[in-house]
């Protein structure tokens, strides 16, 4: 049975209530008794205690930032003198030079060699799951002290690099001793490393409606054109993704440079990362409060190039809806 609306033809289903017809009136929904809202706490418990473990060092990190703590004795407020000390550390600079270039010139790279790995193995080529798992791998053992210890022995003075240019004639330097390559290196291990975004782009080139790729080649588009028009658009919020990933990571980079140099961010601080700076600070020379300032620099730097990057993203992010 349908009831007819006052001065209307038209009906209203029995279903819906006669109030969601008054203008400025909505219908009452109970509210946190669902079962999914339920579920949805149940499964960011996990979360929520692993907070509090590290909510109390986070602030903990903070105080001691502005004090003089040196692991044995109790902190003593200095006030801002440790970020005063900051800026005419040369040291620190050179850190900060070291993870800069490291970030800019591996990221890019990692980025491009990841997306051309994964357009191709998009193009449904047999055996995709081995592929996939054998370009993966890397990504789990390149940041491990046996892969790094690995990576010194292949650009030592006798390792395979040198062994391979001594076929054509070429005697190769000691990559790993000399400050000029020492960092080269490591960027081309992290590179190395790309299976982890290569993975994610694979699953978001699957996503991609073929509809567009057939309107295409009916309108005699080029691969070319279709890779420009079509999927970088599509793939943007994904290539978005993985770059802020692969930013913070790079710019927390430590035990590379601490395997490669013995932790001394040698030779002649080329690798000397921030982080491994950071390390020697508070846990080597026992200025924990300075290191303490340090770990909040770092915050804010990666916190600003993160928001720089959503800021640009409206002009190069391309979102379907």
């Amino acid at each position: 049975m349908t009831v007819l609306a006052k001065d209307s033809r038209q009906t209203i289903p029995p279903t819906m209530s006669t109030e969601a017809l008054i203008p400025g009136r909505r219908s009452k929904k109970p509210r946190g008794k669902g079962p999914n809202q339920k579920s949805a706490y149940v499964f960011l418990l996990p979360w929520f205690i692993g907070m509090l473990f590290t909510i109390i060092p986070f602030f903990a990190s903070l105080y001691l930032s502005f004090t003089d703590y040196n692991l044995l004795e109790a902190p003593n407020w200095i006030g801002l003198d440790n970020f005063k000390e900051m800026m005419t550390d040369s040291r620190l600079a050179s850190s900060l030079e070291v993870t800069f270039v490291y970030t800019f010139v591996s990221v890019p790279i990692s980025l491009m060699a990841a997306l051309a790995v994964a357009l191709v193995l998009n193009q449904g080529i047999r055996g995709l799951p081995i592929y996939r798992s054998v370009f993966y791998l890397p990504s789990l053992l390149g940041g491990s002290v046996a892969i790094v210890m690995l990576w010194r022995y292949i650009f030592g003075y006798e390792g395979i690099v040198n062994k391979a240019l001594a076929v054509v004639g070429i005697q190769g330097p000691s990559w790993v001793s000399d400050p000029d390559f020492a960092l080269n290196t490591l960027i081309v291990l992290n590179v190395w490393t790309f299976g982890a975004p290569m993975v994610i782009f694979l699953a978001g080139l699957r996503q991609v409606p073929t509809m567009y790729y057939e309107a295409a080649s009916i309108d005699g588009a080029s691969a070319i054109r279709k890779f420009f028009s079509i999927t970088l658009p599509l793939m943007s919020p994904i290539i978005f993704f993985n770059l802020i990933m692969q930013l913070i990571g790079s710019f927390q980079t430590f035990t590379q440079g601490y395997v490669m140099s013995n932790g001394t961010g040698g030779p002649a601080d080329s690798t000397l990362f921030y982080n491994l700076y950071l390390y020697q600070k508070g846990f080597t020379e026992f200025e924990m409060g300075y290191a303490s300032a340090m770990a909040w620099l770092l915050l804010l730097i990666i916190g600003v190039f993160t928001a720089i990057n959503f800021v640009a993203a409206k002009f190069w992010v391309f979102y379907d809806n």
